[in-house]
């Protein structure tokens, strides 16, 4: 492609690293990343991907604003309280930067629309807050052999890994969803807001070094960090042959998904 030279000023930081010039940058404008979740991770994934010049961004929630969301979800301001999310984000984005092309789905992620959402993304990225959808997210990216980006985080604590064709996925660590209420939500035992920030900007680096193919991905390492005392984990993981996702004997063969509370607090 051919840049403009306001374009080159634009990006001009990332074609001056040897690791990714221009033909790097060309690799990230084309790119097509889908985003799901518009909170407390979503947000500044979403902020950082349109600023590197992301060529299309798909981001999906089916939430508003709410005045809780503001601690940590930083693509949204006060005057969006009670707008939806995507619109929300779709805004800022636009404010950032203009060559980005926004395809938003103002629905939550679902057994039902999950393989048709993610067909038209190189790389996907968990931005939910729910045990259940993370799930239903790693089972339809290995059924449709697409790569992504999960993420976590609770109190001070943020985890991350991110799975390719062949490697370890997020069942082949965790298998399945803790049971109901065994697990707190945000909305339950809290969350710092900038740990949201500290891992969102780690998953948005994993979706430019897979478009650029720069550097080592956390493919059989899950990163877990502890922002109190400040420390980072790596812990190497392995593919499971007896996944029941991606395993040489699946028995999970369809989508399915289960309830549980979402990060949210609403007035009693």
């Amino acid at each position: 492609m051919d840049f403009t030279n306001e374009q080159i000023e634009r990006y001009s930081r990332h074609i001056l690293l040897q690791d990714v010039g221009v033909e790097g940058q060309e690799r990230i404008n084309e790119g097509r990343v889908l985003v799901i979740g518009a909170g407390g991770l979503g947000a500044p994934v979403l902020l950082y991907l349109a600023a590197a010049g992301v060529g299309t961004i798909g981001v999906i929630d089916g939430d508003v604003v709410d005045l809780s969301n503001l601690q940590r979800q930083v693509i949204h301001f006060t005057p969006d309280v009670g707008k939806p999310k995507v619109l929300s984000a779709k805004e800022k984005i636009a404010l950032i930067n203009p060559d980005v092309k926004v395809n938003t789905y103002r629905e939550f992620f679902t057994a039902e629309n999950a393989l048709d959402i993610i067909r038209d993304y190189d790389f996907i990225i968990d931005g939910t807050d729910n045990f259940p959808v993370k799930f239903l997210i790693n089972d339809a990216c290995v059924f449709a052999d697409k790569p992504f980006s999960h993420g976590g985080i609770l109190r001070f604590d943020g985890q991350t890994i991110t799975h390719l064709p062949g490697t370890a996925c997020y069942r082949c660590v965790f298998n399945a969803p803790p049971p109901p209420n065994a697990v707190p939500t945000c909305s339950q035992a809290g969350v710092l807001g900038a740990i949201a920030g500290m891992l969102g900007t780690i998953q948005a680096a994993e979706a430019l070094k897979f478009l650029t193919g720069v550097g080592e991905l956390l493919t059989d390492r899950l990163l877990t960090f502890n922002a109190k005392t400040m420390t980072f984990r790596t812990v190497k993981v392995r593919h499971n042959p007896k996944c029941p996702v991606c395993g040489e004997h699946p028995t999970i063969t369809e989508l399915v998904e289960s309830e549980q509370a979402v990060c949210e607090l609403k007035k009693k």
